[in-house]
């Protein structure tokens, strides 16, 4: 298990630096960037900024109406279909887009589900970890000649709910007992875990990964959480209403990190590390703290990971 280079770079940037101040003075025109999830919440916002500093925004949606209604008016963008619970829309959407012989230039894999009821889907897969992980992991695996093409890098949007729970190694589908909020901690330290491998495999192809904790943001994303317990939580009030305001990014905040993350200079020769607040975060020696746990940056861990989802889903683009 190494930490040695998951340590603060001074990045400048803080907390409350929005995306569209992250690229300030940044021209992306010519660069193809594909963003999950970028219709809604931190990802809509991570969208508009990238196509307003010129790059092509390609986002593939579970519901592709729903998208190209939120992202009616942004020039630069266009949407296609995609559930990153089914594994044949993933290979899908993945053979539409390599038909277009269009290269990437970045990736950023920012939907998720949080904290659902237990689900299964596919083979009896749990839900949070089939959706954010094993999704994302086929995704970019059968994208991965374009990505190549492009030389550029990929975010996996992990969170600190990583704190929550390691890779459960002998009950990784919650077989034996669900419980929601482990199941998000493993499927966000799965996000992780995908980036330090991922990095590896890449780098000699000229592609870089980091995984990265946006902050805490209200969005759809809370959907699965009844308001009872957002309340008993301390996130809200009876109204509906943050309790602290100032204890939450807003969603421009929330697009930050991920978009520092594919453009920034600030981390040119880096990879397989994770971020927070656009920079590089420390080690978190406890859970809860500030930073990442050790076990979420681990290689071998992360190699274990890579093994695993590549079984689970057949697919392997480095095999």
């Amino acid at each position: 298990m190494t930490t040695a280079a998951q340590h603060r770079i001074g990045s400048g940037f803080g907390a409350t630096t929005t995306a569209a101040e992250v690229l300030a003075g940044v021209d992306l025109t010519g660069r193809l960037a594909v963003v999950t999830g970028g219709y809604s919440g931190l990802g809509l916002e991570t969208t508009k900024a990238l196509a307003a500093a010129g790059a092509h925004v390609v986002v593939p949606a579970r519901r592709p109406d729903v998208a190209k209604e939120a992202l009616d008016g942004i020039d630069g963008v266009e949407t296609d279909e995609l559930d990153l619970a089914d594994l044949d829309s993933v290979a899908a959407f993945a053979q539409r887009f390599l038909a277009s012989g269009r290269d990437i230039h970045i990736t950023i894999d920012s939907a998720a589900v949080m904290a659902c009821p237990e689900t299964r889907v596919g083979p009896g897969w749990e839900a949070q970890f089939a959706t954010n992980h094993l999704g994302h992991f086929a995704l970019v695996n059968r994208l991965w000649p374009a990505i190549a093409r492009g030389r550029g890098r990929v975010a996996s949007v992990s969170s600190r709910g990583h704190h929550r729970s390691a890779i459960r190694w002998d009950d990784v589908q919650f077989a034996t007992g669900y419980e929601k909020w482990q199941a998000y901690g493993q499927a966000k330290t799965a996000n992780a875990l995908f980036a330090v491998q991922l990095d590896a495999l890449g780098r000699d192809s000229g592609v870089r990964a980091f995984s990265l904790h946006p902050g805490g943001i209200l969005t759809p994303l809370q959907r699965h959480l009844p308001k009872e317990e957002q309340v008993a939580m301390g996130w809200i009030d009876e109204s509906g209403n943050p309790v602290n305001p100032a204890g939450f990014k807003t969603p421009e905040a929330g697009a930050a990190t991920q978009t520092w993350a594919v453009t920034s200079p600030q981390l040119d020769g880096m990879g397989g590390l994770y971020l927070e607040d656009c920079d590089v975060a420390e080690p978190a020696a406890e859970a809860g703290a500030r930073g990442v746990r050790p076990y979420a940056v681990d290689p071998e861990q992360a190699a274990r990971l890579w093994t695993l989802s590549a079984e689970l889903t057949g697919v392997n683009a480095f095999a």
